[in-house]
């Protein structure tokens, strides 16, 4: 049995199931025409079920994100991530949304030594999780990887320029593009990725003009963090815009600040058990009358 059915008489996870009406990868890929996109596509990540059903309604792509092993685990980078992790949190993503298309990324070692070791990868988070598409990071050197698993009836999504996975290779998470070598690969590596057949591409960390000429030199969608707003799309870690975390990335708009409001309510819920005010009668049992 699959690890995404759902037995929505003992869950809490209820999403609201419309026949037909989640997003398509030829959908999404069809937003942009003749280099344009009249809606832009809204892409957050989401790691758990709750939050699934939080953002769901308000976005077209639900990424389960490797960042998952900062934000969720605590680690130092997304270099250890493992696939049982990705397949875990991309089940329960998938159980809590039935609207926006879910993607998986694919972790560090799982796809880099060989096409027919990432199908491997691939087919088995498609199995357990439900997604309906996988990201991979790399540009020239994957993109023979990107063609082997569409041709096989594996969606991509292809991630250029700033790449975590490659942090030691790259020696930090500074924005690329900052010279002329630089950038001309950035290019490169986005259309040597729409070429291999990848439905969108996210582009992470660049120059602001070169994100802007990768977005309209190539076919595919092009969704930006920390790129330009003329991209496509726009994809943010949920838990950084929300405010969860004190350090904010330059290229991230706080649309709240979570992380004070929680701590607000745990102070009160504290300060109420001392006190000995909660429980009140509303919140205990007695005998019925």
């Amino acid at each position: 049995m699959s690890t995404y059915t759902l037995d929505t008489a003992t869950s809490r996870a209820t999403p609201s199931p419309v026949p037909g009406k989640r997003m398509t990868v030829p959908g999404l890929k069809g937003r942009k025409a003749d280099g344009t996109t009249a809606e832009p596509i809204v892409m957050l990540t989401a790691y758990t079920m709750r939050m699934a059903q939080l953002l769901d309604p308000h976005c077209d792509l639900l990424l389960v994100g490797d960042s998952l092993g900062q934000v969720i685990y605590g680690l130092p980078s997304t270099v250890p991530v493992t696939l049982d992790m990705m397949c875990a949190h991309g089940a329960a993503v998938v159980r809590g949304s039935w609207h926006a298309l879910v993607a998986v990324d694919m972790p560090f070692g799982s796809y880099e030594a060989s096409p027919e070791a990432a199908f491997a990868s691939a087919a088995r988070i498609m199995k357990e999780t439900g997604c309906a598409a996988v990201k991979l990071e790399g540009g020239e050197a994957i993109a023979p990887t990107i063609r082997f698993l569409t041709e096989r009836g594996i969606p991509v999504i292809g991630h250029v320029g700033l790449t975590p996975q490659a942090v030691n290779a790259l020696g930090g998470y500074g924005a690329r593009g900052r010279n002329q070598a630089e950038a001309a690969k950035i290019k490169a590596d986005a259309s040597a990725v729409a070429q291999a057949g990848a439905f969108t591409i996210v582009v992470e960390g660049v120059l602001e003009d070169i994100a802007t000429e990768v977005a309209q030199a190539v076919e595919p969608p092009v969704i930006g963090i920390g790129a330009s707003a003329r991209c496509d799309g726009q994809v943010l870690v949920t838990e950084d815009m929300l405010g969860l975390f004190e350090r904010t990335p330059r290229f991230v708009k706080r649309y709240d600040d979570l992380a004070a409001r929680i701590s607000a309510a745990v102070e009160t819920y504290a300060g109420e058990v001392r006190n000995r005010s909660f429980p009140t009668a509303d919140q205990t049992y007695r005998p019925k009358a």
